[in-house]
């Protein structure tokens, strides 16, 4: 798997990206690029959307509000004490 620059392989979103840039440079034809151009630019922003999602993820699990289990919602998980 293709790489970027951290441990995570490349979204599908850059590599449709990167599939938008080729047709660009093959058609010439307006009627054919604006589409494409804003197809590209609608995976830019998802790309961008995922990761300020998954850094709210990542900072919610560095938080002291998460819990490796909840009591409220999974019963086998034993009592509070050891739930925190």
């Amino acid at each position: 798997m293709e790489l970027l620059g951290c441990a995570f392989p490349i979204a599908p979103e850059q590599k449709a990206r990167s599939t938008y840039d080729n047709i660009l440079r093959l058609v010439k034809d307006p009627e054919v690029c604006d589409p494409i151009r804003f197809l590209r630019q609608r995976e830019i922003v998802h790309f961008q959307r995922f990761g300020e999602g998954l850094r709210m993820v990542q900072e919610d699990l560095d938080s002291k509000n998460f819990y490796a289990c909840n009591p409220e919602f999974d019963p086998g998980c034993g009592n509070k004490r050891n739930c925190s």
